[in-house]
């Protein structure tokens, strides 16, 4: 089976042309914001994503819609996407800003970067090397109560300021978006200058003490589009 490197840059630009296309027999989008989120982290730190399988064939295959936006197809072979539709659905979303539409609804994949986050390994598991779902319920997932400290008690929102303090990425939210340490991938991915990022967190010259690491993070961010995945190619000759 022949295999082929491409960076996720170039497997969204495909996916986003309608040149990878889904088969019927494939499953919906089915992953939560949470599931992206780790998947990033995981890019992020250089951590192995697996690999993508393509099917590539001339057959009148039966085909379905993607979860995000496709042009209308225009090539003449198909290349069938059979491993890897949640991770290239995921990405698209989010670096290309394009909401995913499931069951109907169109639903923004938001997710936050910290530029302050802990150096080192991070403390929960977030490493993403396939498509499988992951049925557990993100507990440690952050509500705007919680983060504005709006609970019974007095205590929940300082503890999930802390645990928030210690994640790389998040689910967005208004409280989390305004503080000026987060923010967006989305928005990181479609610019190239670092200068509204800069500002929004308190770095005002190039002589700022936290300058150089800023930079290097969104640089490091802004990389995860040159992760190269193995992509395996399953050959005209086989059957549907």
């Amino acid at each position: 089976m022949p295999q082929v490197d491409y960076s996720i840059n170039y497997l969204v630009d495909m996916y986003s042309r309608g040149e990878l296309r889904l088969p019927e027999i494939q499953r919906q989008y089915v992953w939560r914001s949470t599931r992206v989120r780790d998947l990033l982290d995981s890019l992020y730190r250089g951590y192995p994503s697996g690999s993508i399988l393509v099917w590539e064939t001339d057959e009148p295959v039966p085909m379905k819609d993607a979860a995000v936006a496709q042009q209308p197809g225009g090539f003449a072979g198909r290349k069938l996407l059979l491993d890897g539709q949640q991770r290239l659905t995921s990405l698209t979303s989010v670096i290309k800003g394009q909401p995913v539409i499931v069951r109907g609804r169109r639903k923004p994949i938001d997710i936050l970067f910290n530029l302050d986050h802990p150096d080192g390994p991070p403390r929960e598991v977030v490493e993403v090397d396939d498509d499988v779902d992951n049925l557990s319920v993100d507990e440690d997932e952050i509500s705007d109560e919680d983060e504005n400290g709006d609970d019974a008690n007095g205590d929940s929102g300082r503890s999930a300021a802390v645990r928030v303090s210690n994640k790389t990425f998040i689910v967005s939210s208004r409280a989390l978006a305004a503080l000026p340490n987060w923010v967006s991938v989305t928005k990181v991915f479609a610019s190239s200058s670092d200068r509204e990022f800069l500002e929004k967190a308190g770095v005002d010259s190039l002589h700022h003490p936290k300058y150089e690491k800023y930079t290097d993070r969104l640089s490091r961010l802004r990389k995860i589009k040159d992760y190269t995945y193995v992509v395996h190619v399953l050959e005209r000759s086989m059957e549907y």
